[in-house]
């Protein structure tokens, strides 16, 4: 194996060439405009008026208007094979199995696309995948001594198996109460206390924790503003965003006690310790906050939103339910969590990055994402639909592959062509399992569970980070050399009971290759692929094909093509 690799090498086996578009989605000829005003969410909604074609089609009336004005040709529809691996990636978090590429193409051609998001959605693998999305934004990928990040995890995918309202779940997440291990979503404040904690004779005064995470948290996740630099001072550059705007936010979390009050990290009587989280209406009952100007000038300010709405304390107030109703009222909530599952499904958001709204950093397509932000509350905060329309849209089934007008960076906003986007480290490993089934080839359901979690394990500490960042595989030799030459995959293309190799063994070598294809990359080979990968089978007679069919295997997992999702 080792002779043929350093023979052939990796960029013998990265594909060249454009994929070949087959089909796509015909725009339903509807036009509408969205909801012209932002509902109150305390009013009922009707989301059976929100019609999923009439979004679709706003979307892209909205993204060819840009392209028109712009002069951009957009590049030719992705092929089935690319569109398919790639929603399976966006929404399921895993490249499909052989037999649900059997499946779409046995599908009629019109419905395939819609059946599958339909399809995709519905399944175990949507509520997982975006469980562990959300645990990564919410908490990163560190877990706090004291907290219980696979008891939120669990929370979150029961919330996208039952399509729970995403303003109930973030409700949900700043109200909740309890024990670590018991209650989920306590589990995102719990992680997001921080180290600066009141001095004791302060405390009744002004609460236990000085709670700056959870503050910069909540206003970037949840309304995709940065606020964490106005602690100090106001933004040099934002004339809007206020020092005293922070502090407003901050005050909303000063009643909030854990016990016990710290859980070192490597006491031995710390493990299996978790924290408990409740609100204590004893302490700052006057919700007031200090804090200091660049000059000295020490100020105070009490519960009060961004816009400056300021909270009318009563002693039976919850100010953390007060907080979830400011959130869920204001105007960029919707529209931080359209641009944030935009980003996600099209590579980039209308904004760049996608948690920093603001006029320093101007909205590529106002007018889209007013817009889908309207339909999205008209539809009752509705994840999946909002899903749907994205995965729906004509800018979604393009191909990667750039032509004159749309191939530099500045042409990037316009979504004239789907941008290259790398895996995150659960993606990567279960793409890897999908295409070498290498879970089969351990007999329990907790070998099988452990062998997933120590893959996961390395490929976390090598290609991520502690911050959140989705962003992991760029092509470093560790990363390469991790995945070229570490043992766990070169154990994972062995022929053994229930591996991808064993079944394709037994095969004829022209099904054998066009097998392996299909298993990594979604699309069967092209003829020179074929030829050259015939010739490898039949190198020497008296190998065991096995042996080469590891080898292709190898070299296609190694491959940009299966590493980005394109």
């Amino acid at each position: 194996m080792r002779n043929f690799r350093r023979g052939l090498g990796l960029a013998g086996w990265v594909v060249a060439g454009v994929l070949v578009a087959v089909s796509a989605l015909s725009p339903v000829p509807v036009r509408s405009e969205p909801p012209a005003d932002t509902p109150n969410p305390d009013t009922p909604r009707g989301s059976a008026s929100v019609i999923d074609d009439v979004v679709v089609n706003f979307i892209n009336e909205q993204i060819e208007k840009q392209w028109a004005e712009n002069k951009i040709t957009p590049s030719k529809t992705a092929s089935d094979y690319e569109w398919l691996r790639r929603v399976h990636l966006d929404i399921a978090g895993r490249i499909p199995t052989i037999a649900e590429i059997t499946a779409f193409q046995k599908r009629p051609a019109e419905k395939r696309r819609r059946e599958e998001i339909r399809y995709l959605l519905q399944s175990e693998d949507y509520a997982r995948n975006w469980a562990n999305i959300w645990t990564v934004w919410l908490v990163t990928r560190t877990t706090q001594p004291g907290t219980d990040r696979q008891r939120l995890r669990l929370w979150l995918e029961e919330c996208f198996s039952v399509n729970k309202r995403y303003d109930q779940m973030v409700t949900e997440l700043l109200t909740a109460s309890g024990k670590a291990n018991e209650n989920g979503p306590v589990n995102f404040l719990l992680s997001n206390f921080g180290v600066e904690r009141v001095p004791n004779d302060k405390r009744m005064e002004e609460g236990q924790y000085e709670m700056h995470p959870a503050t910069a948290r909540v206003t970037r996740l949840f309304l995709g503003i940065q606020t964490q630099c106005t602690q100090c001072h106001d933004h040099p550059f934002i004339d809007s965003r206020k020092q005293s705007s922070y502090w407003g936010v901050n005050a909303f979390f000063r009643q909030i006690e854990r016990t016990p009050e710290l859980i070192e990290v490597r006491q031995q009587d710390s493990v299996g310790q978790y924290y408990t989280l409740r609100d204590n209406p004893d302490v700052n009952r006057d919700g007031g906050v200090f804090y200091e100007k660049r000059n000295g000038l020490l100020l105070r300010t009490s519960p009060t939103w961004l816009d400056g709405t300021r909270l009318v304390l009563t002693s039976d107030m919850n100010r953390r339910q007060e907080l979830a109703r400011f959130l869920i009222r204001d105007e960029m909530f919707a529209k931080a969590i359209v641009n944030r599952m935009w980003a996600h499904f099209m590579g980039r958001g209308f904004t760049n990055p996608v948690d920093d709204f603001g006029e320093h950093n101007p909205v590529s397509h106002p007018e889209l994402l007013d817009g889908l932000a309207r339909y999205f509350i008209a539809a009752d905060y509705d994840i999946q639909r909002l899903i749907t329309w994205i995965t729906r849209s004509k800018p979604y089934h393009l191909s990667s592959i750039a032509n004159e007008s749309n191939k530099k960076p500045d042409a990037e906003p316009y979504f004239a062509r789907m941008l290259l986007k790398a895996m995150s480290p659960e993606q990567l490993v279960d793409s890897i399992f999908v295409a070498t089934n290498a879970e089969r080839t351990r007999a329990t359901k907790e070998e099988r569970q452990k062998m997933y979690e120590e893959w996961l394990s390395d490929f976390t500490v090598n290609f991520g980070d502690d911050e959140g960042n989705e962003r992991t595989f760029n092509g470093t030799v560790v990363q390469a050399l991790l995945l070229m030459n570490g043992s766990k995959l070169n154990g994972a293309i062995r022929k053994q009971s229930g591996s991808t190799i064993a079944e394709v063994s037994n095969l004829k070598p022209g099904a054998a290759i066009q097998r392996l294809y299909l298993a990594a990359l979604t699309r069967p080979p092209t003829p020179a692929e074929a030829a050259l990968a015939n010739r490898l089978v039949n190198y020497n007679t008296t190998r065991d094909p096995a042996n080469a069919y590891q080898d292709i295997l190898w070299a296609l997992l190694n491959s940009n093509e299966f590493i980005l999702n394109h």
